[in-house]
Order: C-alpha cells, then sequence, then structure tokens
C-alpha cells in the first residue's frame, strides 16, 4: 500500500523523494484532511438580493494583520525538522534522491549585437558629433566692388610679399654670357656685311655733300661690273668708275650742276663729240642721248655722263639711267 509521496517496503514507509523512512504519524500529517460542510454553504445556497449599505452606522474596515514568511524561513524550518525527526536509513536503501535544492543558480548570457548593427550605431554617434556647417549667407556684392576688392587685396599682397633671390648656377651664368658674346658678334658681322653692300651709297652721300649736290647712286648695275676705286668729287660734280671683272673695260657715271635743258645738252655736249651720229631716246619723261657706247641727258639741274670703253647696250644705258632716278 501506498500513499501520495511516500513508499512501503515490507511495511515501513518510505519518502518517495528522500528515500527516508517516514513515521505513520507524520505520513498522516501530510495528508489532506477533509472538513464538514459549513453552516455558510447552506444558508448561501440562494442568491441574496442586494442592500444598500448604510455608511453611518458603520466603521471603516481596518486591515487585517498578516504575517509574511519567506521562502528561506519556511526552507529553513522545515530542514530543520525533517533532520531532527530523520530514523535511520534501512539496510536495503541502497539508492537515495538528492536532497532538494532551494534554487537553481543560473548564470544569463549577455546579449550581443550584431555586427552591422553595431557598425550602424557607431555611424549614426559619428554623424551626429560632427558639427553641423553653418550656411553662410551670401551678399550680393556689386561686381565693381569685388573686382576693386580683388585688386587692392592682390597690390596689398605684392607689397608684403618679399622678391625671393634666384642665385644662377655659374654653368647657366657663363652659357649666357657666350650667347650675349655669340649674339654680338654676329650682329657686328651682319652691320659689317650691309654696310660693305651699302659703302658705295654711303660714299656717294659723302661725296655729294661735299660737292653741294644731289647726287645718287645707280641701284642698277651691268652684270660683270664692280665699283673701282673710291667715289671722286669736286666742287659741284661726283664721279664712279666702274669696271669689268674679267677685262679692263670701263665707264664712268658723272654727276655735276647744269642749266641745261635737253636741246641745250643736244647742242653743246653731244653734237661736238659725236656730230649727226647720235641716238635720242624717251625714258620715264627722260631724253636721252646715246653715241658711241656713250650717253648724256639732264633732269633736275643734274647732268648725266656715261663715259668709257665698256660695251654697254642701248637697254643698258637706259636701265643705268632710270636707276638714278
Amino acid at each position: 500500500m501506498s500513499t501520495r509521496g511516500t513508499v512501503t517496503i515490507n511495511g515501513q514507509l518510505y519518502d518517495a523523494v528522500t528515500g527516508l523512512p517516514v513515521t505513520a504519524e507524520a505520513a498522516a500529517a501530510a495528508l489532506p484532511t477533509r472538513t464538514a460542510p459549513t453552516q455558510s454553504t447552506h444558508l448561501h445556497a440562494h442568491t441574496q438580493r442586494s442592500t444598500t449599505l448604510s455608511r453611518k452606522f458603520t466603521q471603516k474596515p481596518t486591515p487585517a494583520r498578516t504575517t509574511i514568511t519567506t521562502h528561506h524561513t519556511k526552507a529553513a524550518s522545515a530542514a530543520a525538522v525533517h533532520h531532527a525527526a530523520r530514523p535511520a536509513a534501512h539496510p536495503q536503501v541502497r539508492r537515495f534522491a538528492p536532497h532538494p535544492v532551494d534554487a537553481v543558480k543560473s548564470m544569463d548570457i549577455a546579449p550581443v549585437a550584431h555586427p552591422h548593427v553595431t557598425k550602424a550605431h557607431a555611424a549614426s554617434a559619428a554623424k551626429a558629433a560632427t558639427p553641423v556647417k553653418k550656411q553662410i549667407a551670401v551678399s550680393h556684392v556689386p561686381a565693381a566692388e569685388v573686382k576693386r576688392s580683388a585688386i587692392e587685396t592682390a597690390v596689398a599682397h605684392a607689397e608684403h610679399t618679399p622678391a625671393k633671390t634666384h642665385k644662377t648656377p655659374f654653368w647657366q651664368q657663363k652659357q649666357r654670357v657666350t650667347g650675349i658674346v655669340a649674339a654680338t658678334f654676329a650682329i657686328v658681322l651682319l652691320g659689317g656685311y650691309f654696310t660693305y653692300l651699302n659703302m658705295p651709297s654711303l660714299s656717294v652721300r659723302v661725296a655729294a655733300a661735299q660737292a653741294g649736290i644731289n647726287a645718287s647712286y645707280p641701284d642698277y648695275r651691268p652684270d660683270g661690273y664692280a665699283l673701282n676705286g673710291p667715289v671722286t668729287y669736286s666742287d659741284g660734280r661726283v664721279s664712279m668708275n666702274f669696271k669689268a671683272n674679267s677685262n679692263e673695260a670701263n665707264f664712268t657715271v658723272s654727276q655735276s650742276k647744269s642749266s641745261w635743258n635737253s636741246d641745250a645738252v643736244l647742242d653743246n655736249y653731244v653734237q661736238p663729240r659725236a656730230g649727226q651720229d647720235y641716238l635720242p631716246y624717251t625714258e620715264r619723261g627722260l631724253t636721252i642721248y646715246t653715241y658711241n657706247n656713250n650717253a648724256a641727258w639732264v633732269n633736275g639741274g643734274i647732268l648725266y655722263t656715261i663715259e668709257g670703253d665698256a660695251p654697254l647696250s642701248s637697254e643698258q644705258i637706259r636701265r643705268i639711267a632710270t636707276s638714278l632716278l
């Protein structure tokens, strides 16, 4: 026979949980007792009509004092009673149930945040910590005022900024000096060359200034002929001698003051030397008389003559005459 929470072995009651022997009095005390129904059950078998409670004649209810017994106090008392009433263990009981534990200690595992959530929270915190730049109000300034302010700022900066001195290396200085010397030498050579080319014109201008007439150097010279010797001059007369490069043929171009016209030149200069053996040519308003490879004409109060033994053609003589204009 077994009751709730006990086991009967050979007529002896044992606790089913602890395996300790239990007396009959303790087992009877552990069983729930049934009490007879009180009279109140019969009194409240039917519903009672509700009535209004008159607070005038009733007293204010007072809370009943309750004794609070903690779980640890109950557990300590039960353990003391059980230890005092525990009999000796039966020799046939070899296994015993573990003593009940008042409370099971459990350690909670702290929640771990997901890496993405941690990263998102860190980004939000950094964004919140970053100061927000205040929007600068832009004022509408005229373009002329902005330009004037920029110029003043640049001038002030230029005045306060010291000029940087760059030290030129020696090889660069030497190269610069060499370049300057070479350029100067080239200029001198070019000047000498142009002076050589223009030397006859310069000589004629100097001679004309000394002679007191407006003489000029011919721009056209027959091929194979060049100026021979210096330009000669006298009072009112300038002469230039041209000589052939391959032989001794030469001709002289003379310019002298004269008050003659073309008819006077023919009567007083050409006919006494050539008689009737002459040919007149009209070129650019000039009347040119040619005779025996020689020629004579007048222009602007100056008598021009070509004389010599050079075999000049009429075309060459006309080109020399027109180049002296």
